[in-house]
């Protein structure tokens, strides 16, 4: 049971590789962590390249300010590659060092030649939530966007935008047409998308979790409540630094973010504060879950205790009769020592009694209204 309760601390814990006074911009990435894979698109209003070529390619490939560039790494177990992105774009020693840390909360940063955002992707689907809650995950993900290039850097392959790249080869996309700032939108706006079906799987999980607990509560309800209220707190801690980053953003005056775009980053900032609404209901409700599962497990224990106790009363008075006839009097010795244990029809007069007496205790029960459940369950 130790090991079980440690191996889930290390969820909300992580390991910092730098010993403290490090100096900064020390890449030290986790010796677990996939090696870099990268994928890089090249594009204009009139042209579209893809290129999957090693990075050392990528990165030897001659520069055209016209045309703009989006390289994707997926992976950082090589500190010397990830060296080389940063020197070939000029990206500053801190930002990869937020790079390679990847228990960084979602931020915005100037760095004069280029930005820096980080955002936290969810990597749990919304089936996956729906079939196995408890378990949700984010993955960091760093961007760093210049005049011609935004660069975006993944713990692991796999995202959410493939509707992005898919976009990218329609020659009528906006996308197309637009700078580095108007495709750093966009994958924002992807990643914050991608709350929306998690979310929707959990807000019908809860609601059958509501149903289950008035109706029916059992002990495991308790342990999934606490499993979604973790969730929930898991997706809180990566879409509220997100609100701020979209509004340091918005405030933010550079060269690289066009006012038009500034519109677009409005709108995930709306949507940042839908999410928000969503997750802070959901948390009321769970909380509020917690509540309902005790008051009808004790509910239920006070049926229990009703249905012993008309039990008990009922067989009281017919434990005092048997009682009484049980006693070992002899009417021989004298008149008065239970003369009735002679008449011929004593058994079964005593028994009709007590009959009669549990019966006229049912009936008086139920017109005082002790017996019947009440009706308080939700429909199912």
């Amino acid at each position: 049971m130790a090991k079980q309760n440690h191996k889930k601390r290390l969820r909300y814990s992580f390991r910092r590789r730098t010993p403290p006074g490090t100096a900064p911009g020390t890449l030290v990435p986790d010796p677990h962590a996939p090696q870099p894979q990268s994928q890089c698109i090249i594009f204009s209003p009139k042209s579209y390249r893809q290129l999957d070529e090693s990075i050392n390619d990528l990165l030897s490939a001659s520069k055209d300010d016209n045309q703009l560039r989006w390289i994707n790494v997926d992976g950082l177990g090589n500190a010397d590659v990830l060296k080389k992105i940063a020197d070939r774009f000029e990206l500053h020693p801190l930002a990869m060092e937020d790079v390679v840390n990847v228990h960084q909360r979602p931020k915005f940063e100037d760095y004069a030649r280029h930005l820096f955002l980080i955002l936290r992707m969810p990597k749990l689907s919304a089936s996956e939530a729906a079939e196995d809650f408890g378990r949700v995950k984010t993955e960091q993900v760093s961007l760093c966007m210049g005049k011609n290039f935004v660069i975006t850097f993944q713990e692991m392959a796999g995202d959410v935008f493939e509707p992005v790249r898919q976009r990218l080869k329609n020659d009528s996309s906006r996308l197309r047409a637009q700078g580095p700032d108007y495709l750093a939108y966009a994958l924002i706006d992807s990643v914050i998308d991608a709350y929306f079906p998690v979310l929707e799987s959990y807000g019908e999980l809860v609601e059958k979790l509501e149903i289950e607990v008035v109706n029916e509560p059992t002990p495991e309800h308790m342990i999934q409540i606490h499993a979604v209220k973790r969730d929930l707190l898991t997706i809180r801690r990566a879409i509220w630094p997100m609100r701020d980053m979209l509004s340091a953003m918005l405030r933010d005056d550079n060269a690289i973010i066009q006012e038009t775009t500034k519109v677009f980053l409005r709108d995930c900032h709306d949507h940042t504060i839908q999410l928000l609404d969503i997750v802070e209901t959901y948390r009321e409700i769970t909380s509020g879950l917690v509540d309902v599962h005790l008051s009808s497990v004790s509910n239920r224990m006070n049926e229990v205790m009703k249905i012993l106790t008309v039990i008990a009363t009922i067989f009281i008075p017919l434990t005092f009769i048997a009682g009484v006839y049980g006693m070992n009097f002899d009417p021989e010795v004298s008149v008065w020592n239970m003369p009735e244990l002679k008449w011929r029809y004593g058994y079964l007069a005593v028994m009709l009694a007590m009959a009669a007496i549990a019966i006229g205790l049912l009936i008086w029960f139920y017109v005082k209204g002790w017996l019947g459940k009440a009706k308080t369950g939700l429909p199912k």
